[in-house]
């Protein structure tokens, strides 16, 4: 399906050079002089490779029709997950790589939306926010002001993320699963 290039988002599946890639950045440009141009980095679906490319404003791209489908993590099997369909009840293994950077944040029956173009799964997406433990934490710095500081805390899953002074081990807090930021605090 042709759609123009300002409609292109982070996540949508592009056809480029006969391969599927899907679009990591984003960028509108608009240069002092000429026209305005879309700035996209892209990796590619089958080999991983990353590549950038321009495209005109009024430029139509080819984007892969994608269709998600709902599964629950059941466990891992080597470098394999196993995920079951929440429609159909089967159970089908997926490559970890498939999860990219967010990996660590897999949890014990979580809800994953699996993309597939072709009948090939593309891409696993994790749900946006994960609740976890603060194994260690820094000590806060005397003199630093509470507004514009963070520091650094490891995670129950051996993840390092920046938190404000005030989070201490043993906190449970809120992550965002696509960039390991800090949300807020876990409700108790």
């Amino acid at each position: 399906m042709k759609t123009n290039a300002n409609s292109l988002r982070v996540g949508n599946v592009v056809e480029y050079q006969n391969q599927l890639w899907t679009i990591i950045k984003r960028e509108h440009v608009k240069p002092g002089k000429g026209g305005a141009y879309i700035q996209v980095e892209m990796k590619n679906i089958a080999t991983g490779n990353k590549t950038n490319t321009r495209y005109n404003s009024s430029e139509d791209v080819e984007v892969a029709y994608v269709e998600q489908k709902h599964f629950q993590y059941q466990y891992m099997d080597q470098d394999e997950l196993v995920a079951m369909d929440m429609t159909s009840f089967e159970q089908f293994n997926f490559h970890k790589d498939l999860l990219g950077d967010a990996f660590p944040f897999l949890q014990d029956e979580m809800d994953l939306q699996v993309e597939f173009c072709n009948d090939k799964p593309v891409s696993i997406k994790l749900p946006e926010h994960v609740t976890l433990e603060v194994t260690q934490a820094d000590a806060v710095v005397k003199g630093q002001t509470a507004s514009a500081s963070y520091k650094p805390a490891i995670l129950e899953n051996g993840v390092r993320v920046m938190v404000p002074p005030f989070i201490e081990s043993g906190d449970k807090i809120i992550v965002r699963t696509d960039d390991s930021t800090y949300v807020e605090r876990a409700k108790k």
